[in-house]
């Protein structure tokens, strides 16, 4: 649980914490975090887990919106993949859930270069556009 909230969660923060003064005082910026499909949509088993890339698909949310308000022009992206060939499942602590999610990785994960595809369509987008959302996986996997 530490784990999850950790990475997902103060990552995340901490991330975005970096850069604000920043963006904020050059009124641009793009910030662009990792949920997951599991931001979107609940598994069972998967509470905590969920339950932090859950905070990110809300937090980039509001952080485009109130960026918005204030005029100053920082662009969020939030990428929600499915299964993609990461080390994700090598971090599973419980023996089960571990076991399940390498035999769902080994039967469709895809290349995470897919993932930097992605992240440099939001790059390239033009500045005063936004693209705040991408759902990325598997064609094959009923995510």
């Amino acid at each position: 649980m530490e784990r999850s909230l950790n990475i997902n969660i103060k990552g995340v923060l901490n991330g975005v914490a970096a850069v604000m003064h920043s963006f904020i005082a050059q009124k641009s910026g793009q910030i662009i975090a990792t949920s997951s499909v599991a931001g979107l949509k609940a598994y069972p088993g998967s509470a905590v887990y969920g339950g932090t890339k859950w905070f990110v698909r809300d937090f980039m949310e509001v952080l485009r919106m109130e960026s918005a308000m204030e005029g100053t022009n920082i662009r969020t992206a939030t990428i929600y993949p499915a299964a993609i060939s990461t080390e994700l499942d090598a971090g599973i602590s419980h023996k089960a859930s571990a076991e399940a999610m390498g035999k769902l990785y080994a039967q469709y994960a895809i290349s995470p270069d897919r993932i930097a595809n992605v992240v440099s369509f939001a790059i390239d987008a033009p500045v005063d556009t936004t693209i705040s959302e991408f759902t990325v996986g598997p064609v094959s996997q009923a995510w």
